[in-house]
This record gives structure tokens, C-alpha cells and sequence, in this order.
């Protein structure tokens, strides 16, 4: 079984999260987007690189997420979780890619 894109979830889910909570309305439903990516990531992080490595990745998804809404007030929405889907995508994958 190939691996789990995980740089890919992890953007995946902040992006999806945002964009589920903004077209039907319904924070609650962005936000179980939100988790269920994250926890999937999560469970990855540990599996590629480590406790230490999945608990400083999900302590980034969770502050990628709530730094998103004071960067929105400056930047716009879009334009804020497009940015800190970005960055953590390039956090997860500076972390678990695999050399050799």
C-alpha cells in the first residue's frame, strides 16, 4: 500500500475545513472536516517520524489554523488559508519525507 499524502492532507484539511464551513454555513461541519484530516495526518506523523515529530506537526496544524483568522483580517480569507495550508504542507513534508 503506497503511502498517505499526508503534506496533502494536512493542507487538504485546513482548506477543506474553511471552505465546508463557509458554503454551508455550518462552522461545526468545517470544523469536523478540520479534525478528521488532522487526526489522520496525525496518525501518519507518528507512523513516518515519531511521537516527538506527530506532536509538534499537530501542535503547527493547530496553530496554522487558529493564525489563519487574525492573518485573514490583514490579508483577506482565501488568500490567509491558502497561506497557512502552504506552510504547513511544507512543514509536514520538510519532516517526514524519507532520503535515500
Amino acid at each position: 500500500m503506497r503511502d498517505v499524502p499526508v503534506a496533502a492532507v494536512a493542507a487538504g484539511g485546513l482548506i477543506g475545513g474553511y471552505g465546508v464551513a463557509r458554503w454551508t454555513e455550518k462552522r461545526p461541519l468545517g470544523g469536523v472536516v478540520l479534525a478528521a484530516a488532522g487526526a489522520l495526518a496525525a496518525r501518519e506523523w507518528q507512523r513516518r517520524s515519531g511521537g516527538v515529530a506527530a506532536a509538534g506537526l499537530t501542535a503547527a496544524y493547530i496553530a496554522a489554523f487558529a493564525g489563519s483568522h487574525p492573518l485573514a483580517r490583514k490579508v483577506g480569507a482565501w488568500p490567509a488559508v491558502f497561506s497557512v495550508a502552504g506552510g504547513m504542507a511544507l512543514a509536514s513534508w520538510a519532516v517526514t519525507r524519507r532520503e535515500g
